[in-house]
């Protein structure tokens, strides 16, 4: 596998003075797949013209982090520009507190109409819970909980229907849908597709010849080249709609991948080493951005500012945000950010089976029954645990490129630092050397200070202030 070229460029700019026409807004993100699962980025065996092609026509971030390296999480920074544990998503199956702003939310009350297409699994699909799309900004919505396959069960604004096909293709049909529906109705458009692929068990594929099936990861790749098709589909309907040119298209994913050869680094999902955190992601706007390539780290969490600064929109309110606005950093005036904070392992995760509690739901619709899953309304947005705040479980680490300290706490505290940029896999540990005994300490005062604050918040001090919605 090819590495990220080196720090390089940090030039492309927006091109042009801010249009009259508010941009519309797509945000496509995929379901396990690794930074190293792209054709542009080097694979040997997976194809992705569709990818490869917005990676020649936008920025590519080679230095992109998810927020977590298992999916809930990072999918709650993207729609808040939080890390996950202050929203009380701490792992894979929790859900967001509804007090949070969402970037739907913020844009919605900017004149946007909102849609959600595909992968949620930060809320109940139900219409009575207070953490369904709905709920937390979207006037349409047709997801499943968690990942899924074909002819998936899915909640249309929180009525569930089956519906056959590829989850993945059925994903960018329900988010053209929404764009065809909504053009040149005077309101620009916010969409968000998560595709439910190329997570396991690897059920969907093209029709036609299989060029992976004497190829060892073959259900992996074949959901890659599903994904890619459905996004250039999308990316087509753009430039038939005639609104390529201003909508902000970013695509990116929600963990590393399944396959640690390719996973751009040392480890792959659920570690937070560089495998199971760094993901492809390219961003796209023709009117405003030019083609390029940035090797500056940037997060998941950095969307929502990112986006709403290109909008010109400003949240009524929201808290502390983790990300940062990377349009200095686009336009090319600025070189530098601050550190990023990950933290994993605090509390484990819930199994989600989208299919079967969706189809118990249907069935229970269709008769006219309560609910058969209540528990699943509330889940989790009630619960404030108090944390100890000067114990910090699990593994955490601070980005502060091309430096990376790892803090691991279970019975005992111990700490990893590597050079990115001279040790990409992570495999000589700088603690313990006299020239970096400065810098460790420098870091480990960052790093704890950030998750002190980042336990006060999941403990719910960010909320002791009402703040109005």
């Amino acid at each position: 596998m090819k590495q990220a070229l080196p720090v390089l460029v940090l030039f492309v700019a927006l091109a042009a003075p801010l249009l009259a026409d508010p941009p519309n807004v797509i945000l496509v993100m995929a379901d396990d797949q690794g930074w190293g699962d792209t054709g542009y980025n080097g694979h040997p065996v997976v194809n992705t013209p569709n990818l490869d092609a917005m990676a020649k026509s936008g920025l590519v971030f080679d230095r992109f982090y998810a927020a977590a390296p298992v999916c809930s999480p990072t999918r709650g920074s993207v729609l808040t520009g939080r890390h996950p544990f202050r929203i009380k998503i701490t792992n894979h199956g929790r859900y967001m507190r509804p007090q949070e702003t969402t970037i739907a939310e913020a844009l919605r009350d900017a004149g946007y109409v909102t849609g959600m297409f595909g992968k949620w699994h930060v809320g109940s699909a139900q219409p009575e819970s207070p953490v369904n799309p709905g709920n937390s900004g979207f006037d349409e919505w047709v997801i499943g909980l968690n990942f899924f396959d074909n002819d998936p069960y899915l909640s249309r604004n929180g009525i569930v229907e089956q519906i056959e096909g590829s989850g993945s293709e059925i994903t960018i049909d329900e988010t053209i849908a929404f764009l065809r529906k909504h053009r040149g109705k005077g309101k620009p458009m916010f969409a968000v597709a998560w595709f439910p692929s190329p997570h396991d068990p690897h059920l969907e594929k093209l029709d036609g010849p299989d060029p992976y099936a004497d190829v060892k990861g073959a259900g992996y790749f074949r959901e890659i080249a599903v994904l890619d098709h459905a996004f250039g589909r999308l990316r087509k309907e753009l430039e038939t709609l005639g609104i390529q040119e201003n909508t902000i298209l970013w695509y990116c994913s929600d963990n590393g991948g399944l396959r640690q050869e390719s996973s751009g680094g040392r480890g792959k999902k659920g570690s937070v080493y560089e495998g199971g955190l760094r993901v492809p992601a390219i961003l796209e706007w023709p009117s405003r951005i030019e083609a390029g390539r940035i090797d500056l780290p940037a997060s998941t969490s950095d969307i929502m500012p990112t986006l709403l600064s290109m909008a010109g929109v400003t949240a009524k309110h929201h808290y502390a945000w983790d990300g940062i606005d990377l349009t200095p950093v686009i336009d090319g005036n600025a070189t530098t950010r601050p550190p990023i904070g990950f933290w994993h392992g605090l509390q484990g995760g819930q199994s989600t089976w989208s299919d079967r509690i969706l189809e118990a739901v249907m069935q229970a619709q269709q008769a006219g029954e309560p609910t058969p899953h209540p528990e699943r309304l509330r889940k989790d947005i009630d619960e404030y645990p108090q944390y100890p705040e000067g114990r910090f479980v699990g593994h955490a680490a601070w980005l502060d490129w091309p430096w990376k300290l790892h803090r691991m706490e279970k019975n005992e505290i111990r700490f990893e630092l590597y050079n990115l940029a001279e040790d990409p896999m992570e495999t000589q540990n700088l603690v313990g050397t006299p020239e970096q005994e400065a810098r460790l300490r420098q870091m480990q005062t960052g790093l704890e200070a950030w998750q002190l604050s980042v336990t006060r918040s999941l403990n719910g001090k960010d909320y002791e202030q009402p703040v109005g919605r």
